[in-house]
């Protein structure tokens, strides 16, 4: 039987059906309610806004739980590789173990670059932001990779190559902005291990790889790779909503995920941690300052928007955060004095009080400074990570039948209807 909420406007009653999903979360239909009342609902930040019903993602910020599909991340992480994971977002399931080398041949098989695109690299201001190159040359993939989205093979095509040449691409950026040659992808190498690898392998030096950073950063991509209706992926599935190409729906993904508040977050940490330490590394002021409410400051990596109890994927990335400083002997001041300033926060009456506990941008940045990873790329690494997830919900919508132009509406709060007034007669008042 359904259940429905009741709204009493201007002597009538209106009701709207309750929609349940399968973990029993509930919402209130009003997808009719402007059509039967002339209202509309006002929710800035669209904090209690639902945008779409979905299959890929659940999480409850109030247990601490994060599953794609179905599957909890803790075990993902521990037992799942970001390939498989990607499998299973995109396509709704696990994969058997032929699905899943043919997956991996065929991100090996496209993972290379025309080599035209090198000239586009070029030709970018040396300071320019990886993550504006990054979202350009997506952008710019459609014109080298055409695709034709009523064919079943292309869309798996050109997925594909989104998920292989993305990484080539952000080593490619990091390279040529260095001055240094490219490295290109190697088909004996896992997609986690080639990535470092054309990272940091030079004429001068041989990467040699490591295990235990190949699993760090299968874990870092495998705990990024959705977050349900968080900033970016509400951009590609607006941005989808218009029919538009699955290249430029990811693009506007990517300068979304840019932002401080969101996928910048990481790089803001390491930031926040530098200025701390030119300050005289007194991380005790940090936390006064971020505890007064007069003080603009804000303590970077700590608190979610979602998460009111701890953050489950940094339970996971905080356990590889200390094996990889441990493993590696990095003595690093910065590093160190991350871990002073967390250890502080937990212990510190207000931060429990308020649940601001260290979340995952706190030990990813943390991470990604220990295995050489430029401050700069940080956000790209999360946009890496971020990929599977976007194409699974740009999929979702473009399969729904049902799925309709995004169009927000406002209420107007400007100037009532105005007489224009010529120039000549302005300029004169």
């Amino acid at each position: 039987m359904t259940e429905y909420a009741k709204i009493e406007f201007e002597g009538k009653i209106y009701e709207f059906p309750i929609i349940v999903g399968s973990e029993g979360e509930k919402a209130i239909d009003i997808s009719n309610l402007r059509q039967m009342t002339g209202l509309i609902t006002l929710d800035p930040g669209y904090a209690n806004t639902g945008s779409c019903i979905s299959s890929i993602t659940f999480m409850d910020g109030e247990k601490g739980i994060l599953r794609y599909r179905g599957i909890p991340i803790e075990e993902l992480a521990e037992h799942s590789s970001f390939i498989e994971t990607t499998y299973l977002l995109i396509n709704g399931r696990l994969p058997t173990r032929d699905e899943l080398n043919q997956t991996s041949i065929l991100f090996n098989d496209h993972s290379l670059v025309h080599e035209d695109m090198q000239i586009f690299y070029q030709n970018f201001p040396r300071a320019s932001h990886p993550m504006g190159i990054l979202s350009a040359m997506v952008n710019a993939l459609r014109s080298f990779y055409p695709e034709l989205q009523t064919i079943e093979e292309e869309i798996n095509i050109t997925v594909t190559r989104l998920l292989s040449k993305v990484r080539t691409m952000a080593a490619m950026s990091y390279k040529i902005s260095r001055g240094h040659k490219v490295v290109y992808p190697r088909p004996d190498l896992s997609y986690c291990a080639n990535f470092l690898n054309m990272m940091f392998d030079t004429p001068v030096k041989h990467y040699d790889i490591d295990e235990d950073l190949v699993k760090a950063l299968n874990t870092f991509w495998i705990l990024h790779a959705d977050h349900e209706q968080n900033c970016s992926t509400s951009a590609v599935r607006l941005v989808g909503s218009g029919r538009v190409n699955l290249y430029a729906a990811i693009s506007a993904g990517i300068a979304a995920l840019w932002g401080p508040l969101h996928g910048g977050a990481n790089q803001a940490v390491i930031e926040m941690l530098s200025d701390i330490q030119e300050d005289g590394g007194n991380y005790h002021r940090a936390i006064e300052r971020a505890k007064d409410k007069k003080d603009p400051f804000r303590l970077m990596g700590f608190g979610h928007r979602v998460y009111k109890s701890y953050d489950p994927r940094a339970k996971i990335m905080k356990k590889m955060c200390h094996k990889v400083l441990k493993k590696l002997h990095i003595t690093d001041p910065l590093l160190n004095m991350a871990k002073e300033l967390e250890a502080a926060a937990l212990k510190d009456d207000y931060f429990i009080e308020y649940n601001l506990y260290p979340n995952v941008d706190f030990y990813s940045g943390i991470i990604l400074r220990a295995m050489g990873i430029p401050t700069n790329m940080f956000t790209v690494m999360f946009a890496i990570g971020r990929l599977p997830g976007w194409i699974a919900q740009w999929k979702e919508g473009a399969d729904d039948p049902k799925w309709k132009l995004g169009r927000p509406r406002q209420i107007y709060t400007g100037p009532k209807k105005t007489q224009y007034i010529p120039i000549d007669k302005r300029c004169t008042q």
